[in-house]
């Protein structure tokens, strides 16, 4: 049992008798308190998809739920399911776009790295990899020479994402991103 300042985003813990998927973490000092931080921690019901805020001390204990990553790949989508298959066992899962549409402005029809997160068998989120390559689908012309000065220009993606990228990059490269700081890393 792991206290809660070892839990760690993307995690599934059991509270309050249900199991809840740990979306985003908030770490904060309260000034006069003798030592314990605070985490916040917004959760979503891995069953219902309701979503609840939470706030632990640093050393209250927290049960970890059974988790298991299968790596999978995009299909296809279905009004607003979106279709996943494993890559070993070609078992279809199925994510409603509301609870995955973060993830979704990195996805694209040959994206590697893709991870489905099941809970007892019921998939309940995405893993990205930490990079993606993507298309710059819309830019600012490019400036000759540009490479040379640290500017940049906003573009949007073949996903919807926008992100600053150097005055050099045209509409129709291809560029790798980093997911969880969402900026152009370089040219794929």
């Amino acid at each position: 049992m792991p206290k809660a300042s070892e839990i760690k985003k993307n995690s599934a813990v059991e509270y309050d008798g249900r199991v809840w998927f740990v979306k985003d973490i908030e770490r904060s000092v309260p000034q006069g308190r003798a030592g314990g931080s605070l985490y916040r921690m917004r959760m979503y019901d891995v069953v219902t998809g309701n979503k609840i805020d939470e706030t632990f001390k640093d050393s209250d204990m927290l049960n970890l739920a059974d988790l298991t990553r299968r790596a999978a790949t995009f299909s296809y989508a279905d009004g607003d399911e979106y279709v996943f298959m494993d890559t070993e066992d070609y078992t279809q899962y199925s994510l409603n776009r509301e609870s995955i549409a973060d993830e979704l402005l990195f996805i694209s029809e040959d994206t590697q790295g893709l991870m489905v997160i099941l809970v007892k068998d019921a998939p309940v989120a995405l893993d990205l990899p930490p990079t993606v390559e993507l298309d710059v689908a819309e830019t600012d012309p490019s400036i000759k020479g540009g490479s040379a000065t640290a500017r940049t220009k906003p573009a949007k993606l073949s996903t919807g994402l926008v992100v600053q990228v150097p005055e050099h990059i045209a509409t129709g490269d291809r560029i790798r991103v980093n997911v969880e700081e969402r900026k152009f890393l370089g040219r794929a």
